[in-house]
């Protein structure tokens, strides 16, 4: 063995044994709160991508999508046409009777439809056969005052021990910081959108 390849070997052992006693030390079994924040792109695709990963594994999994409702979104597409074809156990699926707000220029209009689908999903947060919540673009909800904080913190917070919640959405407030075990910013350095170029389906929607 060459001095490079011994010095490598003994790097990586090292960084081994970092990781072992990381792992070692994570002795907790149970659900986290996960938040996905910031100005970039990439926050829904992430949540979307825990859901299959979790119905993957053959986890039951709901899916909130506030905000996008009315649009023909890839990943709603897929997801309610899977359920059709045979898994309807496995998934649900609840989304929002309005589009953007921007879209909508109606305030009560969205709070009477964020409430609507609120309404809806709620029990999800007392089945504790739930792996996975996804309450995509939550954050705007709760920004514009659509649905009661203290009523989605609570449902959050007193759910089942070993249900795993994802919010997604810009502007996510230090009080969801506060009581989420995992909190990531996206942060955007370039979008194609900005130069010029379309929104495409399937990257975009």
């Amino acid at each position: 063995m060459t001095d490079k390849s011994q010095r490598h070997k003994e790097r990586m052992q090292q960084r081994k044994e970092i990781v072992d006693a990381a792992i070692a030390r994570a002795d907790q079994d149970r659900g986290v709160l996960i938040v996905l924040t910031g100005d970039g792109k990439g926050k829904s695709s992430s949540g979307f991508g825990t859901v299959l990963r979790c119905l993957g594994h053959g986890y039951k999994v709901a899916v909130v999508q506030f905000i996008k409702g009315t649009w023909e979104c890839g990943e709603k597409n897929f997801l309610t046409e899977s359920i059709f074809r045979g898994a309807p156990a496995q998934l649900e699926y609840y989304a929002m009777g309005t589009g953007f707000t921007w879209e909508t220029q109606n305030a009560e209009l969205d709070r009477a439809a964020a409430e609507k689908v609120w309404a809806e999903c709620e029990h999800v947060f007392s089945d504790p056969d739930i792996h996975l919540v996804l309450l995509d673009e939550l954050t705007y909800m709760l920004n514009f005052h659509y649905l009661d904080k203290e009523k989605v913190i609570s449902a959050i917070q007193n759910r089942p021990p070993n249900q795993n919640v994802i919010i997604t959405g810009r502007g996510a407030k230090k009080y969801l910081e506060d009581i989420a075990d995992t909190f990531s910013e996206v942060k955007a350095v370039k979008h194609a959108f900005d130069a010029g170029v379309k929104a495409q389906r399937g990257i975009e929607w």
